[in-house]
């Protein structure tokens, strides 16, 4: 059933997921509660959820425009389903930003297969990059998949392995001049987020446990044959498919250890592993299995979701 309904891209599918987010957004509002807030707590309310929509569209943009997938709806049903076993991060305007960004980069490099303008996009980026690492600082981790892809694609040109410290020149002149007019320990609170730590310890609850335990089946369960059948992708896309496996590294990386930690840290793993489960529905030919897949998904999601609210 599920499979039948996701299988094509159409005004419907996105019509249902457009409104499967806004429910779900305002079922976490609504439990949040709206009593006593100022204006400034509507305006980020409003911007988180500006950031679920961008980030479904550039999602979908993404998949779509470097054709990572087949014609289907599966990785935007996915990416919504990996944000309700979450539901701290409906409210967490910082990650969202941070997430957001890493997007705008991480399009920027698998576009880098076409081999068009590959400095703008390595320097756009590095740009998004930095940008990200003012909301979390450790997301500054994905100038390792800019290098990743200059191997890839540009490694001949040694002005390529320059341009991130071109970007970061400028973000860091940037950055300075705006602390200095604006606030001058904007640097030092920067700096200070650069903390490493590993502990697991910070579950609010026993759902929490259970709902990054799910997490974790599943990132083993679709990254491991991701993995396993790179090489067995079209030719010229299994430079993409690995930049998207590196990032769900690096993803892991960031969330192992940062501090504070929590579990909405691991919104950076959902994109590359929504492709991945995208693949592997897609390139199954035994529709029970798909179907099961899907609603086994499903079914984890809502229960994270509403046994956390």
């Amino acid at each position: 059933m599920i499979t039948t309904i996701f299988k094509k891209s159409t005004p419907i599918n996105y019509s249902l997921i457009v409104l499967a987010t806004l429910g779900f957004y305002f079922l976490y509002q609504i439990h949040v509660g709206f009593q006593g807030l100022g204006w400034i707590e509507y305006v980020q309310k409003g911007l988180i959820l500006f950031l679920l929509f961008a980030s479904l569209f550039l999602v979908n943009f993404i998949v779509k425009k470097n054709v990572l997938t087949k014609d289907s709806s599966y990785t935007l049903y996915f990416f919504l389903l990996f944000l309700l076993f979450f539901p701290e991060l409906w409210n967490n305007v910082r990650l969202m930003l941070a997430n957001f960004f890493v997007l705008l980069a991480l399009r920027r490099l698998i576009s880098l297969q076409t081999l068009k303008a590959p400095k703008e996009k390595i320097f756009d980026a590095c740009l998004w990059i930095f940008i990200a690492s003012l909301f979390q600082f450790w997301a500054l981790l994905f100038v390792v998949l800019v290098y990743v892809s200059i191997i890839f694609h540009v490694s001949r040109d040694y002005r390529n392995w320059l341009i991130p410290f071109v970007a970061f020149f400028i973000f860091g002149i940037i950055g300075i001049a705006c602390s200095l007019f604006f606030d001058l320990d904007a640097l030092s609170q920067y700096l200070a987020q650069e903390k490493v730590g590993y502990s697991l310890d910070y579950f609010s609850g026993q759902n929490a446990h259970i709902a990054f335990s799910m997490f974790v089946v599943a990132i083993i369960f679709f990254f491991i044959p991701a993995a396993l059948t790179v090489t067995n992708r079209p030719l010229n896309l299994q430079a993409s498919y690995k930049k998207l496996l590196f990032a769900l590294v690096l993803g892991g990386v960031l969330f192992a250890i940062s501090i504070p930690k929590s579990n909405e840290l691991l919104v950076f793993m959902f994109f590359p592993l929504a492709v991945s489960a995208t693949l592997m529905i897609e390139n199954s030919t035994n529709k029970v299995q798909q179907e099961l897949i899907l609603w086994i998904t499903l079914a984890c999601g809502l229960f994270a979701f509403f046994s956390q609210l």
